[in-house]
């Protein structure tokens, strides 16, 4: 241990964030610090930010001064997203000591060494993130949940979507080396995960920047090459990323699971134009129908923005209808927030605040009913699952597309895939066995 020093880590936002700060823990890991919770006193503490929406930064200020309540001698570190826009302003506040960019997120180690060693030190330490024209590669520590396994392989994103801070904080897209890929997911398989998650801010575009040309679905191809890998799946797509070569992959490979979650946003062609999205609802009914049409049993998650400049009533109608035809599992549901130094900060048409709420209330109705409906759709089905964690006498996993099941524990074993039928009970999915079948 490295002189009893202690460190903990705090994570917000996406997959990819979480991805990261396992890479980050690794690298203190081995250099002897003791990691303990976040909760706990400790000598340092880093937190992993995001910067999504207001929400999301309000959240991250408010983690970061726990840090200090906890123990006020201890040296408080932000990195992530939310210190690589407002590296500054954050820096002003007192409970914040350090401030690391997503650009020297590999560098955290290296900074608390030298303060260890009470060398001066930078107080912010970030560059221009659109410097980055290559793909960093992280210190090997896959992040794992339960008995699946994520892989991180793309950065940044070129779209720079009217509302969206995320280009800002991540840089334009950089794509992950295939071999490197490859590679770590042999390893995981060698440990024993049989799901596999890829992740990513915009994996649609994956191998664009590459010299060799490989393209998302080649990737695809490649992953599901491997032996020991059973189920792939994504961690989300942009609608105009879905081309038919996606969509025969998705039909006819049997370790592609049915399901996406799909960076919709809206399914107005009005809001969508002002969003600076590349597409519009033709695109969306065209592909996520063909999907439903080819992909047996798939199932769609998405996030959605309720509220945006220059919402009307019909254009929120618009996509709360098209959402309703084509039948999601699951929706996330964001109210439109201003985000500093974007095109839709300056748009005229904002939103109210209770008109927001109000949609965003009939939207979860919505969403409620649809789950619904896509359960009782789904009773009776004979699939499988992977078992993630047992408790309380029941495993729990989920399906290949992605409903969380429950079986009665039969001495069952955490990352085994078994054969279920499925049932429904009081608005619960549970398995069942398959020699009762």
């Amino acid at each position: 241990m490295k002189f009893g020093k202690k460190v903990a880590f705090y994570t917000l936002g996406c997959k990819v964030n979480q991805y990261e700060t396992e890479s980050i823990k690794k690298q203190f890991l081995e250099a002897g610090y003791l990691e303990v919770s976040f909760e706990e006193k400790s000598d340092y503490y880093i937190v992993n930010s995001c910067t999504v929406t207001s929400v999301a930064d309000k959240k991250t200020r408010n983690i970061l001064s726990r840090a200090k309540k906890v123990n006020s001698k201890s040296v408080v570190i932000i990195t992530g997203c939310y210190a690589q826009t407002d590296s500054g302003n954050l820096l002003e506040k007192d409970y914040i000591d350090y401030v690391v960019g997503n650009t020297n997120k590999t560098e955290i180690i290296e900074l608390v060494e030298n303060i260890e060693k009470n060398k001066d030190v930078e107080k912010i330490i970030s560059q221009n993130i659109f410097n980055n024209k290559n793909y960093q590669e992280l210190e090997f520590a896959t992040m794992r949940e339960m008995s699946r396994a994520y892989v991180k392989i793309q950065d940044g994103c070129n779209e720079f979507c009217s509302y969206c801070k995320i280009p800002f904080a991540r840089g334009r897209s950089r794509s992950r080396e295939l071999e490197s890929i490859l590679k770590e997911i042999n390893i995981l398989t060698s440990e024993g995960y049989k799901e596999i998650i890829l992740i990513g801010i915009n994996m649609g575009v994956y191998g664009e920047d590459l010299e060799k040309g490989k393209n998302f679905e080649d990737l695809l191809e490649s992953v599901t090459s491997i032996e020991g890998v059973e189920r792939v799946r994504l961690g989300s797509i942009y609608p105009d990323k879905i081309n038919d070569r996606f969509i025969q992959i998705m039909a006819e490979n049997s370790k592609m699971m049915p399901h996406l979650h799909i960076s919709l946003q809206s399914c107005d062609d009005k809001i969508l134009n002002l969003m600076k999205r590349k597409y519009g609802s033709s695109l969306i009914r065209e592909k996520l129908l063909k999907l439903k049409e080819k992909v047996k049993n798939i199932e769609f998650t998405a996030d959605v923005i309720v509220g945006f400049p220059e919402e009307k009533q019909e254009n929120f109608d618009n996509t709360y209808n098209l959402i309703k035809e084509i039948g999601f599992s699951d929706l996330h549901i964001f109210p439109y927030s201003d985000r500093e130094n974007t095109v839709a900060n300056k748009l005229p048409g904002k939103v109210d605040a209770l008109i927001k709420k109000e949609r965003a209330k009939t939207l979860e109705k919505l969403r409620v009913s649809m789950q619904e409906e896509r359960k009782r759709e789904n009773v009776g089905k004979i699939t499988t699952m992977l078992i993630e964690n047992i408790k309380n006498n029941y495993a729990y996993g989920y399906t290949k597309n992605y409903h969380r099941i429950r079986v009665r524990d039969e001495n069952y074993k955490t990352n085994e895939i078994i054969e279920i039928k499925i049932n429904l009970e009081e608005g619960i999915l549970y398995g069942t066995k398959r020699k009762e079948i």
